[in-house]
């Protein structure tokens, strides 16, 4: 057994969400309906796959200003979360996104330095690692080449490409890593793709395991090596707010491999994860517990609506 399951490693943000609003036109003012403070980005995921039960690190910076202090305040409150691995600099200012959300879509405003990005130094050596989940667009840490040679599953992403060039260079660094997981939209840039599927094969021929997720459409997936493929469709649900979804199926994917799920299991139970995060207002804030997602598991088990899989080993981890 590793001595961390998942370790996520990149940018961490302050998150300011405000729901029920789209962006307003130049020189209006609209007013949300909902607002919360929460931490973001690397660190929405760190708390998702604490919440479901695996041993969690999180490896990025904060400032050591308002905004750092809450989202530490917040993230020492998570059980099963380490902590050693975040940094805080006394001269940068934490990353700062504000989310306008409404149940369709989100759109972001961000402030960051770089001084807050992911460093190629740890304030220690990582034990041993389960899976590790880290982006790929600006290339990869150096420490990340030592833990996937000691042995654990390194998964990139992506994310949203603020040039609009998507340069298709980045998939060279897929090279690097052992699984790729982004959303349709970032698949289909990168790849000029015509559709999800082919995106897919596409990835496919850069790295061995490829999982597109696709909102309330669900994820495929394909295991390059051993061709296995899957679909899974997501469960229908009254959506408030998908900041944070992706982040929330990447915890429940990297968990679920690292815990020996099969493809298919561990794509479903992402599904499942990210389709319960959306149901509230928040990224990390809305991400779900053991409980929430036993319950979901046992529902949909009732009613005969999960595919094939290995859910008795899902609900032992989630039950222990």
């Amino acid at each position: 057994m590793p001595d961390l399951d998942l370790v996520f490693g990149g940018r961490v943000f302050c998150d300011l969400v405000m729901s029920g609003v789209a962006a307003p036109a130049v020189g209006a003012e609209v007013f949300a309906d909902g607002f919360t403070v929460a931490p973001g980005g690397t660190a929405t995921r760190a708390v998702a796959g604490a919440r479901l039960g695996f041993r969690t690190a999180l490896v990025g910076a904060t400032g050591a200003d308002v905004f750092g202090a809450a989202v530490r305040s917040a993230l020492s409150a998570e059980d099963r979360l380490d902590l050693r691995w975040l940094a805080e600099l006394p001269d940068a200012h934490t990353a700062v996104t504000v989310a306008l959300t409404n149940a369709a879509d989100r759109s972001f405003v961000t402030y960051e330095e770089r001084a807050t990005w992911l460093s190629d130094t740890l304030p220690a050596p990582l034990p041993s690692v389960g899976a590790c989940h880290v982006g790929i667009a600006e290339g990869l840490p150096t420490w990340v080449a030592d833990v996937r040679a000691a042995g654990s599953l390194v998964v990139g992403g992506v994310g949203w490409d603020d040039t609009g060039r998507w340069d298709t260079a980045v998939l060279d660094r897929l090279a690097e890593v052992d699984a790729f997981v982004p959303n349709e939209d970032e698949a289909l840039a990168y790849t000029r793709a015509s559709d999800a599927v082919t995106a897919l094969d596409v990835l496919a021929q850069r790295t061995g395991l490829v999982v597109v997720t696709r909102g309330a459409a669900g994820a495929i997936a394909i295991d390059a090596g051993t061709g296995e493929r899957c679909e899974v469709a997501a469960p229908r649900v009254t959506a408030v707010d998908p900041t944070g979804a992706g982040d929330c199926f990447v915890a429940a994917f990297c968990g679920g491999r690292t815990a020996g799920w099969s493809l298919t299991t561990s794509v479903a139970v992402a599904v499942l994860a990210a389709s319960l995060s959306v149901q509230r207002l928040g990224g990390s804030s809305a991400a779900p517990t053991r409980t929430e997602l036993t319950a979901t598991i046992d529902w949909h088990r009732e009613h005969d609506s999960l595919p094939a899989g290995d859910w008795g080993r899902v609900l032992e981890h989630l039950r222990a």
